[in-house]
């Protein structure tokens, strides 16, 4: 899954909890039935789950593009200075 994949996945989780909790409060309420409450409700979480959850192939269509390890050689990582010097905050009295 790329990072816009994971993105995607969050934000419809976001939105589809608070959908089935909306919907499963007001049905609760209207039938005056706790029990169908949560049964909508856990039934709103699988689905959530099952759609969100999987590796879905709408999920990797941004894919990473890697650099080849030649060219990753040429740019080798930058190596700290030896003589850096820290600076110390002035103490007060």
């Amino acid at each position: 899954m790329d990072w816009q994949g994971q993105k995607l996945a969050e934000q419809m989780m976001q939105i589809m909890l608070l959908a089935f909790a909306v919907i499963a409060f007001a049905s609760g309420y209207v039938m005056a039935s706790f029990q169908m409450m949560i049964l909508i409700y856990a039934g709103g979480v699988v689905f959530t789950t099952l759609l969100t959850v999987p590796n879905w192939p709408f999920f990797n269509r941004h894919p990473l593009i890697w650099l080849d390890p030649s060219a990753a050689e040429k740019h080798p990582k930058p190596q700290p200075s030896a003589n850096v010097t820290q600076k110390k905050k002035p103490v007060k009295k």
